[in-house]
């Protein structure tokens, strides 16, 4: 009997932990599957999943470890969606970011419109969605993110590198595109 009451105290536990980075999980899943609907359902099957599976869990960074769980059913998703691309091409003529370039977060502070930035990185490949998403509006670091998406901490920061960098290309031409079409009044952006 002791032992049932320890096992539930257990995931009683996990669970109040768990629910700690609901929306964290939601966040990733929204990103990568692209609709909050779908969102919901991956990170409720997620949570299944968690629960499932709470021995693979030894402690540590619980975040970290729904977040991979997170991710790996958000993927699941997509490929039974038929929707997921899991290579991203290299493109050599990209430079790489350089320093004292301008990174997601401080294009945002210059007066970037906040919905053009969430266009942008709406319509990145899955991959530099989710390693933005993860840094960039999550917070994990490098080494976290390295855990989460099972790379070496060396492909996180080349991968997070060119992420970036097609994110400033994208919102460029947004805001090309804008202008263009003549919806830019005194820096603001219009819909």
């Amino acid at each position: 009997m002791n032992d049932r009451v320890a096992a539930s105290a257990e995931v009683d536990g996990l669970a109040e932990l768990l629910l700690s980075h609901l929306d964290s999980a939601y966040n990733l899943a929204r990103w990568l599957v692209r609709s909050s609907v779908d969102a919901e359902d991956v990170v409720q099957e997620a949570y299944l999943r968690a629960f499932q599976y709470s021995a693979g869990f030894r402690g540590g960074d619980a975040r970290a470890w729904l977040l991979t769980i997170v991710r790996n059913t958000s993927y699941r998703w997509l490929r039974k969606m038929r929707a997921y691309d899991p290579t991203v091409p290299f493109d050599e003529e990209m430079p790489i970011a350089a320093h004292g370039t301008l990174n997601p977060e401080e294009l945002v502070l210059q007066n970037a419109d906040g919905r053009l930035v969430h266009k942008a990185l709406h319509e990145l490949p899955v991959r530099f969605r989710e390693i933005l998403v993860l840094r960039e509006l999550e917070g994990l670091s490098y080494k976290e993110i390295a855990d989460v998406m099972r790379v070496p901490v060396g492909t996180v920061m080349s991968t997070l590198s060119r992420a970036r960098g097609r994110l400033r290309q994208s919102i460029g031409g947004l805001l090309e595109h804008e202008q263009a079409a003549g919806s830019v009044d005194a820096g603001h952006i219009t819909t």
